[in-house]
């Protein structure tokens, strides 16, 4: 099996590539850098640059599927500048693909993407199934509709596309975690809000998994990529103080605040959703760190 990935570089990338490769899976990635360097066997890079259209089509040689990762940094300031780039390099990138896909002949059966939880709206008591057909009425929400829809489009094509929504990723090598550390670890550390607003989250060795998972059984349609328990912000900022060993005494941190400092991107602070992952279950994935005591206590050790 040979499969491409876009977003090779990025957190779950990274993981992604490790994973496969210990799996003896053939890679080829799309890089915008023209260095080779990464090569190693097993593992070889092509050229594109999906804002001006580009990619090299040899990329898509004897590829049975693809990953699709790619995607702009949601934890920078957003900018209205910004806020297109987080947009565009999602849809240019699919965009990019289709174009290649279409024009050159290629064996390539399946796509699996990225995509993200910030589709439903905030609730503090509805479970979110992939059946929820409301869509989050915020930027990120917007973000992830246009996203999905430039994804659905490889279906013209009769190849299989599959979505993972993913929640909160749990490592120790970036994403949300090493920062909710830092003010843990220097004592000031405190929940936002009143705490309560469930967070879906998921280790990065759970969504590695997931996504080889999804291509070795061939998953169509929508799938939650969170484990099977939320937890409430209050609780995760203490389990994470608890295993830090560190005090927490500082009074929560009001919305308004972080909207001082944060600016719209206050939003991923406050996010109140809690997702079930049973349909993924129910399709044959078991999570490895399915208890976020667990996955702290792997990436904190």
């Amino acid at each position: 099996m040979r499969i491409l990935i876009t977003g090779a570089t990025g957190l779950v990338g990274t993981e992604l590539i490790a994973l496969l490769l210990q799996h003896q899976i053939s890679i080829h990635y799309l890089t915008v850098s023209k260095s080779k360097d990464k090569d190693q066997p097993n593992c070889t890079g092509f050229f594109w640059n999906p804002e001006q259209g580009v990619i090299d089509d040899n990329c898509l040689i004897g590829v049975d599927a693809i990953i699709h990762l790619a995607g702009a940094n949601i934890s920078n300031r957003w900018t209205d500048d910004y806020k297109q780039e987080i947009i565009e390099s999602r849809v240019l990138s699919s965009n990019t693909l289709y174009k290649a896909l279409k024009e050159n002949p290629n064996q390539v059966k399946q796509i699996v993407s990225a995509s993200a939880v910030a589709i439903y709206p905030n609730s503090s008591s509805i479970v979110y199934t992939e059946d929820e057909q409301t869509i989050d009425h915020s930027f990120l929400g917007n973000v992830v509709l246009k996203w999905e829809e430039s994804v659905d489009k490889f279906q013209r094509l009769n190849i299989q596309v599959c979505k993972l929504r993913t929640g909160i990723v749990l490592s120790a090598k970036g994403g949300a975690l090493p920062e909710m550390l830092k003010p843990i670890k220097l004592g000031f550390g405190a929940a936002f809000g009143n705490g309560s607003q469930m967070q879906s989250w998921i280790h990065i060795h759970d969504l590695a998994r997931m996504y080889f998972f999804a291509v070795q059984n061939s998953w169509e349609g929508i799938y939650n990529a969170v484990s099977p328990h939320a937890i409430s912000n209050e609780l995760l900022t203490k389990l994470i103080a608890k295993k830090l060993k560190k005090p927490l005494f500082m009074p929560n941190i009001p919305e308004f605040v972080m909207k001082l400092i944060l600016g719209e991107m206050h939003e991923l602070l406050f996010t109140d959703k809690n997702i079930s992952p049973q349909k993924a279950i129910d399709h044959g994935f078991s999570f490895q760190f399915p208890e976020v005591e667990h996955a702290l206590q792997q990436i904190l050790s």
